[in-house]
């Protein structure tokens, strides 16, 4: 009998420990719900499924996904190609800006940044390293 490897967050290993105890009686639903941190009838589901499907059950389904928020590839290149063409001198919040009030391209300074660092229109500054002073001596005090 050949062993599957099954990858799991920390996340996901906790909750399969907890529903174990569950399914062996160990605690009850209400007690997993609790330190799982979601409700009795997602319990319920999760103990379902893990005796149908055991550990693997557990797993998230979207792992590997596209998030269903995610920009396109095609808006991606559309606003590269425009900061490229219109804003090369620009930083990503002020690109951000004009991107949305031109263009009606709404998109965070943030989520910009990153797609000029990839595509080598903008570098990342270095944060300035704190320099360390020698503490100096305590004054003498008189009395005591």
């Amino acid at each position: 009998m050949a062993k599957e490897i099954i990858s799991m967050s920390h996340k996901e290993l906790d909750r399969l420990q907890i529903i174990r105890e569950s399914v062996s009686r160990h605690i009850t639903q209400d007690q997993a719900a609790e330190r799982i941190g979601i409700s009795v009838r997602q319990v319920k589901r999760l103990v379902q499924r893990y005796r149908v499907e055991g550990p693997q059950g557990l797993v998230s389904r979207r792992r590997g996904k596209r998030p269903n928020n995610a920009f396109s590839p095609e808006f991606r290149s559309l606003v590269i190609s425009l900061v490229r063409d219109k804003y090369p001198d620009f930083g990503p919040t002020f690109a951000s800006e004009k991107l949305r009030e031109i263009h009606g391209l709404a998109l965070s300074a943030e989520t910009l940044r990153k797609w000029m660092v990839e595509a080598g229109l903008w570098r990342e500054r270095r944060r300035k390293i704190a320099r360390i002073y020698q503490r100096r001596q305590r004054r003498p005090c008189y009395g005591s």
